[in-house]
């Protein structure tokens, strides 16, 4: 089989219709990247027909409006030359990870980060959290010629290339010298964020995507971007896109999912079948995007005045509106309301911390109502 220098932990919707869609289109217009080994880091055996579709080609739909005018567009991925899972190919993801990978993507959701029992032992174990198995992989990769590597987590987690570095040599503290200097001089942690609504998977693999992507690396030495791409953008720092999307975007979804979960708890909205309620109704109901509204306006944009960005706050609120209002799709609230806790640490929490530490002094009742709710639910 054909050496594969991307490898990539996580199989979710969004990535299919992300990164492993730009390498597929990339390599269609003859650059020399990929091809990709996918690899199921969660050991879910119920989504072995997943990782049997992604090989070969599977399709993305584009669907909703780009400068003002409607767009439905058919695509075919053909970036994925191999699958494996964690829970019974170890021996085989080390092996690629060790002789043919060059880049690493992850995205292993909110909770892959998670601490886990079996993260500080010396073997594998399945239930291990991704760093402590990637940890686990980079040792492999030193014992068998200590090649550089490059990590490109994909995580909606702030500085996340530098997090995980944290997490990773953390975990190796007790290891040789020489393994954690190479961690640190030959191991490339890239910080990046991501940006695209993947509303919906198609069977058994593929996804519906909005036509709006943005994959943001932020600039280093002796970076390899993996593959040149519209979408992607090399940027001296992510700071100013990272506070946009996470604070703006990321933030009014799970604004939006947190009144469904209290609506669902109270028990009320069951005769409108409450889990198939999806964003763009929302945006047609009066007082919910109100509500949204209300708090992007009062107690969002003041901290980004505060910032110093008031010139960007006001055309990204109105461009995130216009995008959960995209009526081709089916972005379920039910499915934004997954890790709801986590989301409200990283979301809400991380604005009010930003918030307070670029002066902004003024109330934000609804947001802070929200985290004292969830303070101690979050891992």
């Amino acid at each position: 089989m054909q050496a594969t220098p991307i490898l990539q932990f996580g199989t979710s919707r969004f990535l299919q219709a992300h990164a492993d869609l730009f390498v597929s289109q990339a390599m269609a217009q003859g650059q020399n990247v990929g091809p990709i080994t996918v690899v199921q880091s969660s050991g879910d055996a119920a989504r072995h027909s997943r990782l049997a579709g992604l090989v070969g080609s599977y399709p993305v739909r584009i669907e909703g409006r780009a400068d003002g005018v409607s767009l439905q567009e058919a695509l075919q991925v053909n970036s994925v030359t191999r699958t494996l899972s964690t829970a019974t190919d170890w021996p085989e993801v080390c092996r690629v990870f060790a002789q043919e990978a060059e880049i690493v993507l992850s995205n292993t959701g909110d909770s892959g980060y998670a601490p886990q029992e079996g993260d500080g032992g010396a073997g594998f174990e399945q239930h291990m959290s991704y760093p402590a198995k990637l940890t686990l992989l980079l040792r492999h990769r030193f014992a068998h010629g200590a090649a550089s590597i490059q990590i490109m987590p994909m995580e909606l987690i702030a500085d996340n290339g530098a997090v995980l570095k944290r997490r990773v040599l953390d975990l190796a503290g007790q290891d040789d010298p020489a393994l954690r200097a190479y961690l640190c001089e030959q191991v490339i942690w890239v910080n990046s964020l991501v940006d695209r609504i993947v509303s919906q998977p198609l069977e058994p693999a593929g996804a519906v995507a909005e036509p709006y992507a943005l994959w943001a690396i932020e600039d280093q030495p002796n970076l390899a971007v993996p593959c040149a791409h519209p979408a992607v953008q090399v940027v001296p720092s992510l700071a100013r896109i990272e506070a946009l999307k996470l604070f703006v975007l990321n933030l009014g979804h799970s604004v939006f999912a947190d009144r469904w979960l209290g609506r669902q708890k109270q028990g009320q909205g069951q005769e409108q079948g409450q889990a198939d309620v999806y964003v763009r109704q929302l945006m047609e109901d009066p007082v919910e995007v109100g509500a949204l509204k209300a708090v992007l306006q009062d107690e969002v944009r003041p901290a980004f005045v505060a910032a110093g960005l008031e010139a960007e706050i006001d055309p990204y609120i109105a461009t995130t509106l216009e995008r959960f209002a995209n009526p081709y799709l089916d972005q379920k609230i039910a499915d934004i309301a997954q890790n709801h806790p986590q989301k409200v640490d990283r979301r809400i929490a991380a604005l009010l911390e930003w918030a307070a530490r670029h002066g902004d002094v003024s109330d934000k009742p609804v947001l802070s109502s929200i985290v004292e709710r969830h303070k101690d639910q979050a891992p």
